[in-house]
């Protein structure tokens, strides 16, 4: 009775859609896909942002000191006087950029978007357990960004021109310029950098809200995972995509918390004369009052949530492939038990390698052995999932649609990227490029271009679910390769750069020419080469931008299943309605990927359809 009730709710709900007014729709929105729909705009403009910023201090690190009108224009007289950037600025620009990009870009886009979109629909379930919250998730999510994106506009304490009350507007220019790890002391003491004022209490504050959001989105995803599968839906006859979600959103649950105490003593030690990470310090030529604590917790703290939340934005990247390679190769996805394995080996580990970040800071040489060990036994279920992608591929009837071909890209740079990290996690080598450009390639390869690939091929695949219309593909295509060429054309040079030994977050290497001439003009030269090709990659992210916009409007309309896919979301009508199903909702009768099965007349068979006569389930 319950169901049909819902159902009925369902079809008054749709009658009444043309009605419901722009608040209603888009502000006080419960429904899943217009949320979704909302982190995936509000993830585009923060990476936009961010790019910008990269774009700003790389044309530092190519022409130091050089005149600039693009940075004059874009950072005014105060921070860029005469177009030259200020180092202070540098600081702020590297620190704002690697935020955004890591929480803001890849966590919200990632997991805020697909999460919300297809959990519901590939369950069968008619919304996430919580309206409400998934609301009250998105609504942090914005307010968070929006005050990360003002505190690049702090100017003499105040934003924009508007005055703050108490302490808080008495010190500091700028942004947080700690780093986006921000490392104390630079990060506890306002005196330390013009940014360590009001632009770090903007970041911590903003930090705060986005943790809150994160953990209420992810209860809600766990929450829809285990009580709202549809009849049929077993956990083994889940798709990868929500396996991945899943274990994501456990690791936010377990990990940011640890962040958030970590930000909240950090907060106690700027404000409220405590020294949690505060040891002896002198600042001129005085001793700090507050003495006795330890940088080094907050690097255990900060760590504890740093490396699990590389697999929180590598995991939904990896599971939206998972599902992409399976339907474009038009085969069943290898070892399918054997990804869920790797999926769960991946997030048990990521929580016991956090050390391997902490080699040069003193570590015991046992404590640091123990750490080495579970780094590279990361390298196993992460190999196993290449394996599988590559096996899935192999002799397929490959549809190169630009999803697959991000996809096949995420595989490529997990592959490069990781094999970089197995350099790092051992300690021996790690103290000698440690903080150098090798671990900046490392991690931009592995984490970051990966996880954009994947969050570029989700929307390509996912658009028509999305908006109800088609992208264009041929500018696809011209996106897609301007960005792999691009991105592996700024990353890749970046370790000859880190051999060589430039260490990261410098602002001028012109000290270097004075005893190392050779490694400074390769330095120098390669910085030029990575500066041209970031330009070149980010100039052809406005190729995806007008297709995405242009798309939404004036695309053509999409059929109902444009993939000939097997999952549930291509059973449901291309326009929308909250509660997604018209009548009952469908029953689950077999695995998620019946693609080109033997003895079977069609291509593909929908997790909906019953078995036949004889049939076997995989």
């Amino acid at each position: 009775m319950a169901s049909a009730a819902h159902d009925v709710h369902s079809h008054d709900h749709h009658d009444h859609h043309h009605e419901e007014s722009f608040v209603s729709k888009y502000i006080f929105s419960q429904d899943h896909k217009m949320i979704g729909k909302q982190f995936l705009i509000t993830a585009v403009f923060m990476g936009l942002v961010a790019m910008l910023l990269s774009i700003l201090f790389r044309i530092q690190l190519a022409w130091p000191g050089e005149s600039s009108d693009f940075l004059n224009f874009f950072l005014g007289d105060q921070w860029a006087p005469e177009g030259v950037l200020k180092e202070d600025m540098y600081l702020g620009l590297v620190t704002i950029h690697g935020t955004i990009m890591v929480f803001f870009l890849l966590t919200g886009g990632l997991s805020g978007t697909f999460s919300n979109i297809l959990i519901p629909l590939q369950l069968g379930a008619r919304d996430m357990a919580s309206g409400f919250l998934n609301m009250l998730s998105y609504w942090f999510f914005l307010l968070s960004s929006l005050i990360m994106f003002l505190s690049l506009f702090v100017m003499n304490g105040s934003v924009f021109g508007i005055d703050f009350p108490g302490d808080w507007g008495t010190v500091g220019n700028g942004p947080a310029m700690a780093g986006w790890t921000v490392y104390p002391p630079l990060s506890a003491l306002p005196q330390a950098v013009s940014g360590s004022g009001f632009g770090m209490t903007l970041w911590l504050i903003s930090m705060t809200i986005f943790i809150a959001g994160s953990l209420i989105g992810s209860l809600n995803y766990i929450v829809t995972v285990l009580n709202l599968r549809t009849t049929g839906m077993t956990m083994t006859r889940m798709p990868l995509t929500i396996w991945a979600f899943f274990v994501t959103a456990i690791l936010g649950v377990l990990s940011f918390p640890v962040l958030l105490s970590a930000a909240l003593l950090l907060t106690m030690d700027r404000m409220a004369g405590t020294s949690f990470y505060l040891s002896d310090i002198m600042v001129g030529s005085e001793m700090l009052t507050n003495h006795g604590g330890s940088p080094l917790l907050f690097q255990h703290l900060f760590w504890f949530l740093g490396h699990p939340e590389v697999y929180i934005v590598l995991l939904p990247a990896l599971g939206l492939s998972s599902e992409i390679i399976a339907t474009n190769a038009r085969k069943p996805i290898f070892g399918y038990k054997a990804m869920i394995g790797s999926i769960l080996a991946i997030g048990f580990l990521s929580f016991i390698v956090w050390g391997h970040h902490m080699f040069i800071t003193g570590m015991n040489p046992f404590l640091g052995s123990v750490f080495v060990f579970t780094t590279l036994l990361i390298a196993i279920p992460s190999a196993v999932k290449v394996f599988n992608y590559i096996t899935t591929l192999w002799r397929g009837s490959i549809v190169y649609t630009p999803a697959m071909l991000f996809a096949i890209a995420l595989v490529s740079t997990f592959i490069t990227g990781g094999v970089t990290g197995i350099i790092l996690a051992d300690s021996a080598l790690d103290i000698a490029i440690h903080d150098t450009y090798f671990v900046v390639a490392h991690f931009h390869i592995v984490m970051g271009m990966s996880a954009v690939f994947g969050m570029f091929a989700g929307v390509y695949h996912w658009f028509p679910k999305m908006y109800g219309r088609m992208m264009n593909n041929r500018m696809g295509y011209a996106h897609f390769w301007i960005t792999i060429v691009g991105a592996y054309g700024v990353f890749f040079p970046m370790h000859f750069v880190g051999l060589a030994g430039a260490p990261r977050r410098y602002y001028d290497y012109s000290v270097y020419g004075e005893f190392d001439t050779e490694s400074f003009n390769m330095i120098m030269d390669l910085n030029v080469v990575i500066t041209v090709f970031a330009i070149i990659a980010a100039l052809g992210q406005f190729i995806f931008l007008f297709n995405f916009f242009y798309s939404i409007y004036r695309g053509p309309k999409a059929p109902q299943n444009p993939w000939n896919s097997t999952t549930l979301e291509w059973t449901t009508p291309v326009e929308h309605l909250h509660g997604n199903w018209p009548g009952a909702l469908p029953v689950v009768h077999r695995w998620p990927y019946d693609y080109s099965k033997p003895g079977s007349d069609v291509d593909f068979i929908p997790q909906n359809v019953p078995l036949a006569d004889g049939e076997e389930e995989h």
